[in-house]
């Protein structure tokens, strides 16, 4: 399938003059080319190629071949059995009206010359690395176009282009493009470039290859999972069984500050990287569907991450990744993004003594393989110990009390709401709390509030979702002091070994209002 894109070129002026004259000469030789086919058709002269070729080469021999070539095949797309007006009959129609004058008829005559003069095509071969005369380069980072003006001398034009949605085939023809000068097997595309009201666009066309997926989740995968603090990728190679392989990290500081331009180029690097690992592996890669990214709002008190996530955009990344993998015959799995978090830091991360993150990556992976989640033993048995719950509802209430102390005397703005922000969150702990006791009360067999219906709002909530939550907020402040600690390791004895009645013991307040430091635990 062929396919033609679009694209907007920015030139130096002295660049754009050279351009524009190198245009206008092969405008002519286009129009030339016409007539003359147009002729020898009527005669029925063989080889009207040939003869058309030669007579161009001595009209214009300033032209390089290659643009008489392209300019005889653009001649052949007009029709010979009509008159045809180079520039448009229509434009061409209003100027011949006598009423026409001042500004407007100026107008339109500057359109109507563009059209007319400004036309470059350069048909495109394997051979010639894709295009001879009109060929994308990257320069220092940057999306080029080398356009040839004649005797071995070449302008540099930058492209400027953006991947308008997901389903751009733009970014399928960077991922060729990058994979084309990474292995010197190169795909013809034709370049062509018009002028219009002073600017020069281009347009790219070329075929759209359907390779067969090799690679399935049939061996496994590969499953990434992107973070913003720090900002890198977390990689993780999950067997089909559904074990961690092995595990990498690859750090994404370097985009930060880049062109958007010199992002780009370095993001299909690191795309490619990913996919040739998961062609060396065997395996697909898993990854989450991202459909809409937080990026914050000001005033919350989170500049420097509300900047990070600005400067980068993990989405468009991952569209790059998706558009490589095609190319490639690797699969790519896109799974919900629901909850993966929380049962990484509660279940994985500490149970394998991994990351957060790669633990992350690790859930995202068994996500994508079919595996199903479900709650440890003694995960279990924690939510259902009443003196524990009330512990930990007693440590909320200390920060809750404490953080609107904060919030009466913090004068700075930005760190208030950041303050505000965190009391709204032990709020809602404190209130997921409250239901889990609740329902032991009237329950004391069941964990229905956790697990099923949620009273304020009268629906029925997936089982694993609301007890992951429940479990989130009982387990990671209370314990560790933190919401979103980098340190999960503690976690490990309640998970493995069960031994949460002694790590409530040791925890629980004192009498005289003080509580065990947590980091005795």
């Amino acid at each position: 399938m062929f396919v033609s894109l679009q694209f907007k070129l920015e030139l130096k002026k002295e660049d754009k003059e050279k351009l524009i004259k190198l245009m206008r000469n092969q405008s002519s030789a286009i129009r030339v080319a016409y007539n003359m086919l147009k002729e020898l058709e009527k005669e029925e002269t063989k080889n009207p190629h040939a003869q058309v070729y030669q007579r161009l080469r001595q009209l214009f021999p300033e032209l390089p071949t290659k643009y008489i070539d392209s300019a005889i095949y653009k001649a052949k797309q007009y029709p010979t059995d009509k008159p045809v007006v180079f520039g448009g009959r229509r434009l061409f129609e209003k100027l011949c009206k006598n009423h026409l004058t001042g500004k407007l008829r100026e107008r339109l005559k500057k359109q109507w010359k563009e059209l007319r003069q400004g036309t470059l095509i350069s048909i495109g071969s394997k051979a010639d690395k894709g295009n001879r005369l009109t060929r994308f380069e990257d320069l220092n980072g940057q999306l080029c176009l080398r356009i040839t003006t004649g005797n071995r001398e070449f302008i540099y034009a930058k492209v400027l282009r953006e991947p308008s949605n997901s389903k751009d085939k733009w970014i399928t023809f960077m991922a060729m493009l990058l994979e084309s000068w990474q292995t010197h097997s190169y795909f013809p595309y034709t370049v062509e470039l018009k002028l219009r009201d002073g600017e020069v666009y281009g347009s790219v066309s070329f075929e759209l290859p359907t390779p067969k997926v090799k690679y399935t989740k049939e061996n496994g995968v590969i499953a990434i999972d992107t973070n913003a603090s720090p900002i890198h990728l977390a990689i993780a190679e999950v067997s089909k069984t559904g074990e961690l392989l092995s595990y990498q990290t690859i750090s994404l500081h370097h985009l930060l500050g880049l062109s958007q331009n010199s992002k780009d180029h370095q993001e299909w690097i690191l795309a490619h990287q990913i996919v040739d690992l998961a062609i060396q592996k065997g395996k697909a890669i898993a990854i989450e569907n991202l459909k809409k990214l937080k990026k914050g709002m000001r005033g919350d008190g989170k500049a420097k991450l509300r900047k990070r996530l600005h400067q980068w955009n993990a989405k468009k990344f991952l569209q790059k990744l998706k558009r490589v993998a095609m190319l490639k015959g690797v699969e790519v799995i896109e799974v919900h993004p629901a909850y993966t978090s929380i049962i990484s830091m509660l279940k994985y991360a500490p149970q394998l003594n991994i990351d957060k993150d790669i633990a992350g990556a690790y859930v995202i992976g068994r996500r994508a393989l079919g595996f199903k989640e479900n709650m440890p033993e003694n995960y279990g048995k924690l939510l259902k110990d009443k003196a524990y719950l009330e512990f930990a509802l007693k440590k909320y209430d200390e920060r809750e009390k404490e953080l609107t102390e904060l919030i009466e005397k913090e004068t700075n703005e930005y760190k208030r709401n950041a303050l505000k922000s965190e009391l709204r969150s032990v709020e809602d702990a404190r209130k997921l709390l409250i239901n889990l006791l609740q329902s032991l009360q009237s329950e004391p067999s069941s964990c229905e509030g956790a697990y099923g219906r949620n009273p304020e709002q009268g629906e029925t909530k997936k089982v694993s979702q609301v007890a992951w939550q429940v479990l989130k907020v009982a387990l990671l402040f209370p314990i560790l002091g933190k919401v979103l600690p980098r340190d999960l390791s503690p976690l490990k004895p309640v998970l493995v070994e069960g031994v949460w009645d002694r790590v409530r013991s040791r925890l629980v307040p004192l009498e005289a209002g003080g509580t065990v430091p947590i980091r005795d635990f």
